[in-house]
């Protein structure tokens, strides 16, 4: 009998990743307690947790953006796309202070998120209320189909819609 390596499955995948984020200087998710990054090595990016619901009447989108200032914060809609751009600022930090543990991200995010293009985009409100911005997108009505007859060469349509014949 032929002997077999055992093979775990994403292993691979996650020893590339912590080999990319090391190459990258970045500290990935096997930070242990009491350890600190070294200044000027750079936090992998983060984005915040999106929801997007459909009511009757609209999309609704709901982003928990806590630490986000309204003056840091960039909502945009183009060719049915909703984008969400901004800055967490860190908090400052005291010279003595020694961190045991950060699992919060800061800097830099972007998020765009599809949406039907039968919405009216002039219509568009967005609050924010405990760290959480909800953005309502109405809908617009939609506009039936409209059916199209297609006619056979050489043959004439009647008033009622059957075909006849051209004489």
């Amino acid at each position: 009998m032929a002997d077999m390596a055992r093979w775990v499955l994403f292993e691979e995948v996650r020893e590339a990743q912590a080999e990319l984020l090391r190459l990258n200087g970045m500290r990935g998710p096997w930070l242990k307690l009491g350890q600190q990054s070294h200044p000027g090595m750079s936090r992998p990016p983060w984005n915040p947790a999106v929801d997007v619901s459909e009511r009757k009447d609209a999309y609704v989108v709901a982003a928990e953006l806590p630490g986000v200032g309204i003056d840091d914060l960039e909502i945009t809609f183009e060719d049915g796309r909703l984008t969400l751009q901004g800055t967490r600022h860190a908090a400052p930090t005291v010279a003595e202070e020694r961190i045991h543990r950060a699992e919060r991200s800061y800097g830099h995010f972007h998020r765009s998120i599809n949406l039907p293009t039968h919405v009216k985009p002039e219509a568009i409100e967005a609050s924010t209320q405990n760290g959480v911005l909800q953005i309502m997108v109405p809908k617009a009505e939609e506009v039936p189909a409209h059916r199209i007859q297609v006619r056979v060469a050489g043959h004439a349509l009647p008033a009622n819609g059957e075909e006849g014949e051209t004489r």
